[in-house]
C-alpha cells in the first residue's frame, strides 16, 4: 500500500434519473439501491480500503449532504470530507480536492471515482488501479479507466484509443453516448472502450492541466490556496465557487489535453445510471422481473416493482415497467425512459407544494 496514494470519491449528484428513490435530501449515493445492507457510498468507500490508506481518502460532497457522509463514513476526519457550497460539476470538484492533496503531498497519486457504481470482481479492479497509478507516477500522464463493452450500449461515453501492447494507450477521441448503430461500429472496431469516470494522475499533472485549460479555475484555487486547511477555508471555498464555471472534467480537460491514456479495464461495471441498469444487475424471477416488498404480480414480464412493507402493491399485464412506490409518491413508468425523468422532476416543481416531493 503506497502512502502517496490518494482516492478523492465524488459524492455529489443528486440522482435525478432515480427520483423518487433519490430525493435532494438523499440522494442515490446515499441510499442502499443494491439491497445489501450498504449504500453505494459505502460500498464505493470499501472498495478502496485494500489499497489506499483510509486517511487517504477523501469525499467530496454538496454542504446539504455533508452530514450523511459523517453518518455512513465515521471514520473519516472532517478534513476528510469537502463541503461544496454549490454544485459546479466535476471540474470544480477535482480541482479543490486537488489542491487540498496537494498541501498535503506534492508527489501524490490521485484515484478519482464516482462513488455511486457498481463493479465486481474487486480483485481485477484492485489490480487495474495499481497498474495505472504506477504510470502515473512521473506527473505527467492524465489516465482514464475504461471498461471492456459488452454489448454496443448507448447510455454510455466511449474512448478510442491507439492500439499498441502499451499499459496504457493514448487516447484519440472521446465520444457521448452515441447512437446504436454507431455504437455497434465502435464495438467491432476493437479500439473503443467505455468510458468508466474514473481518473488516475499526480497531483502535479492535474494541477497542471487546470492551469493550462481552465486557468481562471485555477487561478481562485492557487491565490486563496493559504488560506486552505484554516478556520477561513469555508468562507473561500464559497467565493471561489462564486467564480468558478460549471463545467464537467471531460469537456473541460480530457477532451483537450495531449497527454490522455486510458488503462484498459475487463472487471464488470455498471454506472447505475438508470432503473434499467438496476434491472439489469438484479436477481430476477421466470418473467424477467425484480421485485421488491409487498407485491403480488401477474402477467408482466420485465419489470421492476419496488414497494414497500406497508401496503400491498397488485401488478397485472405490464411489459417493461417501473412500478414504485417509495414514501408519498408512486410511479409507473416505462423503465427504459430515463429521458423522461428530468422531465418528471421539473414537472413537479410546477406543483404547488411540489417541492415537498422532490
Amino acid at each position: 500500500m503506497k502512502n502517496n496514494l490518494y482516492v478523492v470519491l465524488m459524492a455529489g449528484g443528486v440522482g435525478v434519473r432515480f427520483w423518487p428513490y433519490s430525493r435532494n435530501a438523499k440522494p442515490k449515493q446515499f441510499l442502499d439501491v443494491l439491497g445489501i445492507g450498504k449504500t453505494l457510498l459505502q460500498s464505493t468507500y470499501e472498495r478502496f480500503l485494500p489499497i489506499c490508506l483510509k486517511e487517504n481518502i477523501y469525499v467530496v460532497t454538496h454542504e446539504e449532504h455533508a452530514h450523511l457522509v459523517r453518518e455512513q463514513l465515521p471514520d473519516l476526519e472532517e478534513r476528510q470530507i469537502l463541503a461544496e457550497p454549490m454544485r459546479k460539476n466535476t471540474a470544480a470538484c477535482i480541482a479543490y480536492a486537488s489542491y487540498k492533496i496537494l498541501l498535503r503531498d506534492k508527489k501524490a497519486v490521485i484515484v478519482v471515482s464516482p462513488s455511486d457504481h457498481l463493479i465486481i470482481k474487486e480483485n481485477e479492479f484492485h489490480s487495474t488501479i495499481s497498474k495505472a497509478v504506477s504510470q502515473a507516477e512521473d506527473q505527467d500522464k492524465l489516465i482514464t479507466l475504461g471498461i471492456t463493452p459488452s454489448r454496443p450500449e448507448t447510455g454510455y461515453g466511449y474512448i478510442q484509443f491507439i492500439p499498441d501492447k502499451k499499459i496504457i494507450k493514448k487516447v484519440k477521441t472521446f465520444t457521448e453516448k452515441p447512437e446504436i448503430s454507431l455504437a455497434k461500429k465502435f464495438i467491432e472496431s476493437g479500439d473503443f472502450v467505455w468510458n468508466s469516470g474514473i481518473f488516475i494522475w499526480g497531483v502535479q499533472a492535474i494541477t497542471k492541466a487546470l492551469q493550462d485549460y481552465l486557468p481562471e479555475m485555477a487561478d481562485e484555487f492557487e491565490e486563496n490556496l493559504a488560506q486552505f486547511d484554516t478556520p477561513q477555508e469555508r468562507s473561500v471555498v464559497e467565493r471561489i465557487y462564486a467564480q468558478c464555471k460549471s463545467i464537467s472534467i471531460d469537456y473541460g480537460i480530457m477532451e483537450k489535453a495531449t497527454n490522455v491514456y486510458v488503462c484498459q479495464a475487463n472487471f464488470n461495471w455498471s454506472d447505475l445510471g438508470s432503473w434499467n441498469s438496476i434491472h439489469d444487475i438484479s436477481t430476477k424471477d421466470k418473467d424477467n422481473n425484480t421485485i421488491s416488498g409487498r407485491a403480488l404480480v401477474y402477467d408482466t414480464r420485465n419489470s421492476i416493482i419496488r414497494a414497500s412493507n406497508e401496503r400491498l402493491v397488485i401488478v397485472q399485464g405490464l411489459n417493461g415497467y417501473l412500478v414504485g412506490e417509495f414514501g408519498d409518491v408512486v410511479i409507473v413508468c416505462e423503465k427504459d425512459r430515463e429521458d423522461l425523468f428530468r422531465q418528471f422532476v421539473n414537472d413537479v416543481k410546477t406543483l404547488k407544494g411540489g417541492s415537498e416531493f422532490l
